[in-house]
């Protein structure tokens, strides 16, 4: 009985019909049962591999711990847990910036690409939280230099270096790449939709203001899961070569 008290006071109650917390808790298991997949793997890859799985099971563990300290802040105070979100994302994100830089070093990536990606992306986070929590009545404004970072990334995977790159790589690795990049133009821009959600600016007589954590938690788990299951099928098929 005094186990189950302590287990409450730690865990706040979430509701039948509370879907915001049922796709939180369901997020963090998804991507912790990911990170143990990726993890208990790294054995079967050589080095050359095993850093990108690593990389990996790192983003979906990251995210998952996150997720749970989210859901519980959902369950107790029934409020959209900002803090935490962009914490998770400006570890997650550059990590997933890494693994572009990963797959490309064959054909010869240099690390000044990764440090601009890596670059591109914490502006967007810094700037999206600065007009989300920070500096409200000018929101649109860090909105649309957090949106110039994401279209920085944009261009550089499809149209940059790395998409030069990867053609140069060919083959499994250039698949792999464009994969990855269709993850970024369609399963970030959900991010500025949230966003301009919940914001105020010139946008919202076409968008809607709204809570909308049931997509970024939907979101998170398929783009971050995702990419690492990208990953882990190029080199599940290098190492069969």
């Amino acid at each position: 009985m005094t186990n189950f008290m302590f287990i409450s006071a730690l865990v706040g109650k979430l509701s039948p019909t509370d879907y915001v917390g049922f796709t939180f808790f369901v997020g963090c298991m998804a991507m912790m049962a990911a990170s143990a997949f990726f993890f208990l793997s790294l054995s079967q890859f050589d080095r050359k591999w095993r850093t990108s799985v690593l990389v990996s099971g790192l983003i979906t563990f990251i995210a998952a711990v996150h997720y749970f300290y989210m859901r519980d802040y959902w369950a107790s105070f029934g409020e959209s847990p900002t803090f935490f979100r962009y914490v998770d994302w400006v570890l997650t994100v550059p990590l997933m910036c890494l693994e572009f830089y990963l797959i490309l070093k064959v054909a010869g990536a240099k690390q000044s690409l990764l440090w601009k990606m890596i670059i591109y992306s914490i502006v967007m986070l810094v700037t999206g939280y600065f007009g989300e929590v920070v500096f409200t009545d000018s929101a649109a404004l860090w909105g649309f230099i957090s949106g110039l970072a994401y279209f920085a990334i944009v261009y550089e995977i499809w149209l940059g270096e790395a998409s030069k790159l990867a053609a140069a790589a060919g083959g499994e690795i250039q698949k792999a790449h464009k994969i990855l990049c269709w993850f970024v133009l369609v399963g970030w821009s959900i991010y500025p939709l949230g966003y301009m959600m919940g914001t105020t600016g010139w946008y919202n007589g076409f968008i809607p203001a709204g809570n909308i954590d049931v997509v970024y938690n939907i979101a998170d788990a398929i783009n971050k899961i995702g990419f690492g299951l990208v990953i882990y099928s190029l080199a599940v098929k290098y190492q069969k070569d």
